[in-house]
């Protein structure tokens, strides 16, 4: 009889991690900011620069484990938050992946976060948010739910992760290493894999 229960639980737990994974083949990463727009500058970096380098490490890597991967950009360009997400609606069985970097005037402020809108973004997000926490340095601010444009224009999974605070001179040194960016791009990767049926 204890044996049936815990057999059942099992069954169970293992259903709604099931019923939790998402069915994609196609990852369409978008760099935040880029030409005119230059986003946060702090401590000698500027945003744009670090989410093209780490969108590209990323890109690479998904690449590598068969997915198909599209970039909103791959250079110094502007593109509106409309275009980016006309672009990722382009794409069906896709998820969307934005990459930012905050900065605060508070500058003791530090962490990563990831946001999200709809319900099967929400286990996007956890699961990159997870595999960042395990293997990054920094604070784990929680996923949140929040109405960004390129979050409630796009029509698949979407997330927007901001992966570090540029104004804290702690974070702002760890990013500017590559060696670091390296590291985001492949926690990045892990927690989207982990999210796939």
């Amino acid at each position: 009889m204890i044996g049936r229960f815990f057999i059942l639980i099992f069954l169970w737990v293992s259903l709604i991690q099931t019923a939790r994974a998402l069915s994609f083949n196609t990852v369409v990463i978008d760099p935040g900011h880029g030409g005119k727009d230059g986003g946060c500058a702090w401590n000698g970096l500027v945003e744009k620069k670090l989410c093209l380098d780490t969108a590209l490490r990323l890109e690479r890597m998904l690449k590598a484990k068969g997915l198909r991967v599209i970039m909103t950009r791959r250079s110094d360009i502007f593109i509106g938050l409309e275009g980016r997400a006309r672009l990722a609606n382009r794409y069906s069985k896709a998820v969307f992946v934005s990459i930012h970097f905050n900065a605060s005037k508070i500058r003791s402020r530090s962490g990563m976060e990831v946001f999200y809108r709809s319900a099967k973004g929400k286990v996007l997000a956890a699961s990159i948010l997870r595999k960042m926490d395990n293997n990054l340095k920094g604070v784990n601010r929680g996923v949140s739910h929040n109405n960004f444009k390129v979050l409630t224009d796009t029509l698949m999974p979407a997330v927007l992760i901001e992966c570090a605070y540029l104004s804290n001179l702690t974070e702002a040194r760890r990013c500017a290493s590559s060696a670091h960016r390296q590291e985001l791009a492949e926690s990045i990767a892990a927690g989207i894999l982990a999210a796939k049926s």
